[in-house]
């Protein structure tokens, strides 16, 4: 399956070092490997493999290699220095593809020594956009219950798609988890997992999260801040600016994995919606280098709307509300588009006809989603 970004990587490789980062088994590897075929010569190294820790250390890759692959590099003590070092002074037609599971922002507490000699793309989930033209964007149900991971996904059964999501919140926690952060209480990090998995959609209180997990308020923020960090989960910041009595500080918490929401079909939907919509912002940011981001509206009085695209001078460019189904125009998103002259859209996911009302498009999941970026 072709990832969208992959000719923007290419042509970012021939400038500077690319860092491709994502969620756990999102298809980082797949994707590295993809590009490689594509050069006379390369080299894969994983620093979780004992042998490939070991060329990594001691640099003994051919120098002629044309295009070097290090894979969970981060991992490595001074790996920044590391990789200064590698770049300042390899062969000249050289490429470094560097890829990993963790948000390269968590490393950068120390500065960033590494400043000027990268660009970064972010491989998330299949999307209807990167989907789109294949017979597989037409089942946006299936998108839905499994989630847009490569195995899952294209999985033959259900049952294939179940075992696999199994083995991954396990191997999250003992695994990715234990390597970023030492963790004492793991049963407390699966309680707040599972508490987050039941509350998508609505803002989180880190005191009802650590009460349900039996931990203080910082240390459920701690834990949510670790989860975001390995691309586990995502925030979603409510936006402020020019909203009268609009909250501040309460986020939203989706997954990147829509299977891991459990809920009703809403939920789901709306957790599919944001990783589309997050993907897309995303996606922009990395080709363009914009700061765009993804928010969502709501005061003090509970009126809201589901999720806004914010551009790079903090405007708002469209208010987005998700609904499974059409009924009427939602009067919230009414509200803020008429109060503040926004541009809005209702996005249902089972919509007979498309129409237009109070000025206000009422469009379809399928092709509002796969005319987004990625």
């Amino acid at each position: 399956m072709r990832r969208k970004q992959k000719e923007q990587i290419k042509k970012d490789l021939e400038k500077k070092m690319v860092f491709l980062v994502g969620p756990r088994q999102v298809g980082k590897t797949w994707l590295a490997r993809d590009i490689s075929k594509e050069y006379t010569s390369f080299a894969y190294l994983n620093y979780d493999s004992g042998d490939d820790r070991t060329i990594i250390r001691n640099e003994e890759w051919p120098p002629a290699t044309e295009l070097l692959i290090f894979d969970e590099l981060h991992k490595m003590p001074k790996w920044k220095n590391f990789l200064k070092g590698i770049y300042d002074t390899k062969e000249p037609g050289q490429k470094i593809l560097v890829t990993g599971s963790a948000r390269l922002e968590t490393f950068r507490q120390a500065g960033d020594s590494l400043a000027g000699r990268f660009f970064v793309h972010r491989l998330l989930p299949f999307s209807l956009s990167e989907l789109s033209g294949t017979d597989l964007a037409e089942n946006i149900d299936r998108l839905i219950a499994r989630g847009g991971f490569p195995e899952p996904f294209l999985a033959t059964e259900d049952t294939d798609a179940a075992r696999w999501r199994k083995q991954y919140v396990d191997g999250l926690i003992r695994e990715d988890i234990l390597d970023f952060e030492r963790i004492a209480d793991f049963r407390a990090m699966g309680d707040v997992l599972s508490f987050l998995r039941r509350s998508v959609g609505s803002p989180v209180s880190y005191v009802s999260l650590a009460e349900d997990a039996g931990i203080s308020p910082n240390t459920a923020r701690k834990y949510v801040d670790i989860l975001e960090a390995l691309f586990i989960v995502f925030r979603v910041a409510p936006y402020h600016t020019r909203i009268a009595r609009s909250l501040r500080k309460e986020a939203k918490v989706y997954f990147f994995d829509t299977g891991l929401v459990v809920g009703d079909e809403g939920a789901r939907y709306e957790n599919f919606v944001a990783v589309s919509l997050l993907k897309s912002v995303l996606g922009r940011n990395d080709t363009f280098g914009e700061s765009n981001a993804l928010r969502y509206i709501r005061t003090k009085e509970k009126k809201e709307v589901d999720f806004c695209l914010v551009n790079t001078e903090n405007e708002v460019e469209a208010l987005i509300e998700s609904k499974l189904s059409w009924k009427q125009l939602d009067p919230n998103l009414r509200y803020f588009s008429k109060k503040y002259d926004l541009k809005a859209v209702q996005v249902v996911k089972s919509l007979r006809q498309e129409r237009v009302v109070d000025g206000i498009p009422i469009t379809g999941a399928k092709s509002f989603l796969q005319e987004l970026f990625l």
